[in-house]
């Protein structure tokens, strides 16, 4: 499959998660607000997540799949199921127990991650009872990732992008039908709290069809076998996985860090950066994780092959795609950041207050966006070499600067500068990435690449600008729609958003930055 068509599957299933996800935050919204259940909900939700990037597509899938694949390429199909079957074994062991030890000491977990927590009283409570409810589905959405990153090697992109539409699903449904027999006025928050819960079996169920569809259902090997005669394959696995676990607990810290700041802030912040995160998370979810899923099996195969030619085509598209998509989506949320957190999310509980300073945390986060998405497509290139060393250094500098960024930001711009903080970060560690590949001669653009980006960055100035002078004639047109009903806001909200694709598009033809018969080559798979 194509690399642009590996995208567009993975970015396609991706959006309708995305979509079905704005439905979820919109509905959390409206029951929730920015309150103290609102808070203790957020981190319920963020804790299990902030180790699935430790133990499953972050560190864990960085590692496996290039393994599985070379393995898949050498040995064949029995081969490979032979190894994974080990791999998952170990992954099923060692989370179980983790698990369990964490239900155990939740609330000293909870007074570590958001101490500001202890200043309202209760608030640690309800937040460790809703991560307990929690805190298995990380258990679960590691063995998930795994499943999905093996459809992946396959050459199935489908499936495994479908599992995050899956958990809002189960959310929205939780929300509105468990709710009502739940008692107490937090009873939404644990009705969320048992979604997730649920999602998690269900995405495992439905890997699993799928998995069986492909003759690699994973049958459990003996934790003696496991973890006492371990075959060469799965010891390489623990000496690769080790730095990118590092390196991935680094970023969790990150998050940690985040949290702890914002949880001294006034009751709501915590809700503020998530909102603003959901927002931000959709251009970095929709096209980072699709180059990074597509590109990552993609590099491994032409570097095993030496195919360096197809390589350093494949990585071109690749950054090119990630520029063309993310620069224009970081002007078009921060043109719009206030009319769109507005017509989202401002209903019920959550009022025009918080939408301001809601928007204000988006603003920062779009920041970084581009840095962000391009990230996503440098990493697979130490990730296809076996390297997951060299992103450890950069998570390790990271760290230390986003100390230092948020200890200093939050003082002057509060929440938005943790997402400001949050942003330059990124930036430097794109350099980071760029200065290392570059050095070892491993980063390689072709012509197209250098015609075409600094075209790219003009037609997304001229969009911004566009879409500010769309706005500015809406008012004339439409007095007062900012603050008018949420139907009357969405849809001139669209509208400017449709506005600014068409002046994009026009701004990209007129700079040549685009061409019909170019795009007509990539999607036939020719470049």
């Amino acid at each position: 499959m194509a690399l642009l068509k590996s995208i567009i599957t993975v970015g396609g299933f991706t959006i309708i998660s995305r979509i079905t996800g704005f439905v979820r935050d919109v509905l959390i919204a409206r029951f929730l607000g920015a309150s103290t259940v609102a808070d203790a909900f957020f981190i319920a939700l963020k804790l299990p997540n902030l180790f699935r990037s430790l133990f499953a597509e972050g560190a864990f899938n960085s590692a496996f799949i290039p393994l599985f694949t070379e393995e898949l390429e050498k040995n064949g199909h029995d081969a490979a199921k032979a190894f994974a079957k080990e791999i998952f074994s170990a992954l099923l062991y060692i989370l179980a127990l983790f698990t369990a030890v964490m239900e155990l000491i939740m609330p000293l977990a909870v007074m570590l991650i958001a101490p500001g927590f202890l200043e309202v009283p209760n608030k640690v409570e309800l937040t460790s009872e809703m991560c307990r409810i929690t805190f298995p589905f990380l258990l679960l959405v590691s063995l998930n990732c795994m499943q999905g990153g093996i459809l992946n090697s396959l050459g199935k992109f489908a499936a495994p992008a479908f599992t995050s539409t899956i958990l809002n699903l189960s959310m929205i449904a939780a929300l509105l039908w468990l709710t009502p027999f739940l008692s107490g006025a937090d009873a939404s928050a644990f009705a969320l709290c048992w979604g997730v819960f649920a999602a998690g079996f269900i995405q495992f169920f439905f890997l699993l069809y799928h998995l069986k569809r492909q003759d690699m259902i994973l049958h459990l090997v003996s934790p003696f076998k496991v973890f006492f005669k371990m075959a060469p394959q799965t010891k390489t696995l623990l000496k690769r996985i080790l730095p990118a676990t590092v390196g991935a607990g680094i970023y969790q810290i990150n998050l940690l860090i985040d949290t702890f700041f914002v949880s001294f802030l006034a009751s709501g912040a915590v809700s503020w950066i998530y909102y603003a995160n959901r927002l931000f998370q959709l251009p970095v979810g929709v096209l980072g994780a699709a180059i990074g899923t597509a590109l990552l099996p993609m590099l491994t195969r032409h570097i095993k092959v030496g195919s360096i030619g197809k390589e350093r085509a494949t990585l071109s598209r690749a950054l090119e795609f990630a520029v063309f998509t993310s620069f224009p989506a970081a002007v078009g949320l921060i043109v719009l950041d206030r009319v769109i957190i507005g017509a989202l999310f401002e209903y019920g509980e959550f009022t025009h207050e918080e939408t301001l300073r809601t928007a204000s945390a988006l603003s920062a986060f779009a920041l970084g966006l581009p840095a962000y998405v391009i990230s996503k497509s440098l990493l697979p290139c130490f990730f296809a070499r076996g390297d997951t060393k060299s992103p450890v250094r950069v998570a390790a500098i990271s760290l230390i600067i986003n100390v230092i960024l948020c200890y200093t930001f939050i003082r002057y711009w509060g929440h938005t500068g943790i997402a400001l903080a949050t942003s330059v970060t990124a930036w430097i560690n794109l350099y980071q990435y760029y200065f290392m590949l570059k050095r070892r001669d491993f980063l390689h653009v072709d012509y197209k690449f250098c015609y075409r980006v600094p075209r790219i960055l003009i037609a997304s100035l001229v969009m911004g600008i566009g879409v500010q002078v769309c706005f500015y004639a809406s008012e004339i047109i439409v007095p007062g729609w900012v603050e008018m009903s949420g139907y009357i806001r969405i849809c001139i909200l669209s509208s400017l958003i449709c506005a600014g694709i068409l002046i994009f598009c026009l701004a990209t033809v007129i700079t040549k930055a685009f061409k019909i018969k170019d795009l007509k080559k990539i999607l036939s798979g020719q470049t």
